[in-house]
């Protein structure tokens, strides 16, 4: 697959380049699929969609890089407003693990996600679904 002229896909992630969320994974990509079924956990409190709006937790379109407790219109723990943390692949992982352990006084009444592969291919999912389209 040649994008950009002649970089090739894999060209562009091996220098690091910005790829389109459309180009990142395919939907039958089988990391895509399992992060898609350890979503439907996630689903019935966030959602992903750019215009997406806020349900018991925050709406998580372009969670990655952004600061925590900074969601517009989302009513957020102290806690969390005053963590200081940026999300990205490995805060979000380590939340992901148990949020009460991560974070303790947050309001997220979530156990986690205990395997690590399900934890990556969430990650990954999120990574795609939440980026700018």
């Amino acid at each position: 697959m040649k994008l950009f002229g002649m970089l090739s896909l894999s060209a562009l992630v091996v220098f690091g380049l910005s790829v389109p969320a459309a180009a990142q994974a395919p939907a039958d990509d089988p990391q895509m699929k399992l992060g898609k079924r350890v979503y439907l956990m996630c689903r019935s409190c966030h959602s992903t969609e750019a215009d997406g709006r806020h349900k018991v937790g925050p709406n998580l379109h372009g969670i990655f890089g952004r600061k925590a407790g900074t969601a517009d219109g989302f009513k957020y723990s102290d806690v969390v407003i005053k963590s200081g943390i940026t999300w990205s692949e490995e805060t979000i992982n380590e939340w992901l693990v148990k949020p009460k352990n991560f974070l303790p006084g947050n309001k997220m009444a979530f156990a986690g996600v205990p395997k690590e592969e399900d934890r990556k291919a969430l990650i990954a999912y999120l990574k795609q679904e939440t980026s700018a389209k």
